[in-house]
């Protein structure tokens, strides 16, 4: 069966032969995509990184996405902006989706530069190395699905600051993101977080402004912070011997939100301190020059 514009076609030549007076109109152009440049350089898998939209050719941009987590689309003058996080694993690059308000939509290649982590060996009690039983599985199923709650909505809150993201403690970093970790001498996980020194007690800072979602005692991640800065960016804090503040606070940049503890899975006092983009993971190091 000929398709639509086909059979157009055909019925407009042999309407022409008759009367110019009665010609079908022409199939109007294809509109054009919403195809797009990016400026970046290749983001290194597993960071959080800004993304300047070009040559775009949506007149109002609908919605963007990239790695299944949508963007949050800022104008400056004539410069179109997001933040996104590319995941850890992406070693092949990521695709930006842009919709356009007029219904067009493309997809965009961005390449991703691979990044190796070190492999760091652990020693932990046996309870915490042991395959866990149904009912801790279920426990860490259910903990893991809070803390992702939390990252998904975060894309609905507005953006809640307005200065650059600073370290929650000043001391030495004693374990860097991204690194395989072996627990008793078999690999089980990679490290995403950062951990820094500190003493049962030490004061634990909030990376920036931002409302306190989640406050838990979770198996792995002990006494546990969890705030919404907006914009699908959440941070947490780990291992807490005590959290200061209450689920629905608003706190700013700097506050004293908890205090440095032992708590979960440790090998000693320490602060975890985690980074996320929506529902993917990033190197803190690379949320403190975000603005």
């Amino acid at each position: 069966m000929q398709n639509f514009w086909t059979a157009l076609a055909i019925a407009g030549l042999c309407v022409s032969s008759v009367s110019a007076q009665t010609r079908k109109p022409a199939p109007s152009a294809p509109k054009p995509k919403a195809a797009a440049t990016i400026d970046v350089s290749r983001p290194k898998a597993g960071t959080l990184y800004r993304l300047r939209i070009a040559d775009t050719k949506c007149t109002t941009i609908g919605s963007a996405f990239v790695s299944g987590e949508p963007l949050h689309v800022h104008t400056a003058g004539d410069t179109v902006f997001a933040f996104a996080g590319i995941p850890i694993d992406s070693t092949s690059g990521v695709s930006l989706t842009l919709h356009c308000a007029n219904g067009d939509s493309s997809k965009t290649r961005i390449a991703a530069q691979r990044s190796t982590y070190p492999l760091e060996k652990l020693t932990v009690a046996p309870k915490f190395s042991a395959e866990p039983d149904s009912a801790l599985t279920l426990r860490m199923k259910k903990e893991a699905e809070q803390a992702a709650a939390v990252s998904r909505a975060a894309h609905n809150t507005r953006r809640l600051w307005t200065s650059a993201f600073e370290v929650p403690r000043t001391t030495r970093i004693t374990s860097g993101f991204g690194g395989g970790r072996t627990f008793n001498g078999t690999v089980t996980s990679r490290h995403m977080g950062t951990d820094f020194a500190g003493a049962v007690g030490d004061p634990v800072r909030a990376s920036n402004r931002g409302v306190v979602r989640l406050i838990g005692a979770f198996y792995l991640g002990g006494n546990v912070i969890y705030i919404d800065h907006g914009e699908g960016i959440v941070t947490a804090y780990l291992h807490l011997t005590q959290q200061l503040v209450a689920v629905g606070d608003t706190v700013q940049k700097g506050d004293i939100i908890g205090k440095v503890g032992a708590t979960g899975r440790v090998t000693g006092p320490h602060l975890h301190f985690i980074a996320r983009y929506g529902n993917i993971t990033v190197d803190p190091a690379s949320l403190f020059g975000v603005r």
